[in-house]
């Protein structure tokens, strides 16, 4: 670390701009994050927004309803899977009831950080993003900060889950990192966006005989955490928890501002998202995720009996767990840009991915300024409150150009279809980094 700030000291213009720097700006930036937390619960007055209902829903499993169609709060029934009543009933005790918000608070700063340092240790493993954006990362969205500390919601407690399953999965750790998406997945419902992508993975690491048991894992833990629900009132815990028709308050919306609510509200356009979003996974599967010049269905079969496509690579090479990353991310954020309705608080299920988006792309000197003006137009398009007809359309055209951007800047790499036990790394990874 000394020998790093020397280097850091001596050469700042290469600190900012060489990946390689990442560990060391990601821990300055880390100390910043704490101060830049604290003062905000102490300067900044709390909203209320759905915390309390989160504790009257929890509240209600306390006194022994295990219906789920019983818990419910100020806002509403209960639409989480059971694995958010679990960690918000620990809240629940931890803060008195809920009562000690600002202990609570604290609690989110915590969460905060271990968001933070769960993906910059993602970013440091995929080694393609520049440090100096991740000052845009951290100090510089208001609305991040908001969602964490200021309104407590249950996403970023989905989302940190979710980055610690991906860091398993970038050490090769697949059965422990499917058991915590199952669990990220059981806190929100959001998480699923990222399943074609790990599915993806799953089916090119172990075939489809292989993925089963890693499946399974997910299934499983699903039904262990909501076994007492299920229990009582199957259909009403399903129906409740994973409720994938859910219509959205237009008033709320910060994507679809610019549309009449009819449209917004109607069926058909619901269709053509869903048709869209899957088009757009296929699409991806099949020509910037799919590696092999052979058939797609290659990828059913056991890895050792499929035609290699070029020489393996170990677990500890920096372009495989960059296809890894790129896959998940570029799996959610197709996800995010055909959702039904994009609230405040879901501006957390893909901030922290967008560096990666933007310049997991070879970067010319003269595209920084582009993308770097993409990510301060995305802050504001969040930051304003109520959405306008212009904020709305002005995100969609950001997501727009980042699509094409993945679409037509990525090309799938020369990885094998299942990388080696081995630990050592090969020429070819000594080279990549």
């Amino acid at each position: 670390p000394a020998a790093a700030l020397r280097r850091a000291w001596r050469e700042p213009r290469a600190a900012l701009l060489e990946p390689r720097y990442t560990p060391l700006v990601a821990a300055c930036l880390c100390l910043a994050e704490g101060g830049v937390n604290l003062w905000v619960i102490l300067r900044v007055p709390y909203t209320e927004i759905d915390w309390k209902a989160y504790m009257q829903e929890v509240e209600g499993f306390v006194n022994g309803t295990l219906d789920y169609t019983q818990l419910k709060g100020d806002t509403g029934p209960l639409v989480y899977p059971a694995g958010f009543v679990y960690i918000f009933l620990g809240l629940y005790y931890a803060t008195g009831r809920g009562s000690d918000i600002r202990l609570a608070q604290y609690l989110f700063a915590g969460l905060y950080l271990l968001n933070l340092l769960l993906v910059f240790r993602i970013y440091c493993r995929t080694n393609k993003v520049p440090p100096y954006v991740f000052f845009f990362m951290c100090c510089a969205s208001y609305r991040i900060h908001s969602i964490f500390v200021l309104r407590l919601f249950n996403d970023p407690v989905a989302m940190a889950i979710l980055f610690l399953a991906i860091n398993l999965f970038l050490e090769e750790h697949w059965s422990w990192g499917c058991l915590l998406f199952s669990l990220a997945v059981s806190v929100k419902m959001n998480i699923l966006l990222f399943a074609p992508g790990l599915l993806f993975l799953l089916l090119q690491r172990f075939g489809l005989l292989g993925c089963i048991p890693k499946l399974c894992i997910c299934a499983l833990l699903q039904v262990a955490l909501g076994l007492p629900f299920l229990l009582v009132n199957p259909v009403g815990y399903l129906t409740r928890s994973f409720d994938l028709g859910r219509q959205f308050q237009f008033k709320w919306t910060v994507n679809w501002r610019f549309l009449p609510e009819e449209v917004f509200q109607n069926r058909i356009f619901h269709a053509t998202l869903l048709l869209a979003h899957l088009s757009g996974l296929g699409l991806f599967a099949l020509h910037r995720w799919h590696s092999s010049k052979e058939n797609i269905l290659t990828l059913l079969k056991d890895p050792a009996k499929r035609k290699p496509a070029s020489p393996r690579m170990t677990v500890n090479n920096i372009l495989w767990q960059a296809w890894i990353v790129f896959i998940l991310f570029s799996s959610n954020f197709l996800g995010v840009c055909c959702s039904r309705s994009l609230h405040y608080q879901f501006y957390v299920w893909y901030f922290h991915t967008l560096p990666y988006l933007l310049w997991c792309t070879p970067t010319t000197k003269l595209a920084h300024m582009p993308k770097v003006l993409l990510l301060g137009v995305i802050e504001l398009c969040w930051n304003t409150y109520p959405s306008t007809v212009c904020s709305s359309l002005s995100l969609h055209i950001c997501h727009g150009l980042i699509l094409l951007q993945l679409w037509y800047g990525t090309a799938p790499p020369p990885v094998s279809h299942s990388p080696p036990r081995s630990r050592k790394p090969t020429a070819m990874s000594k080279k990549a980094q």
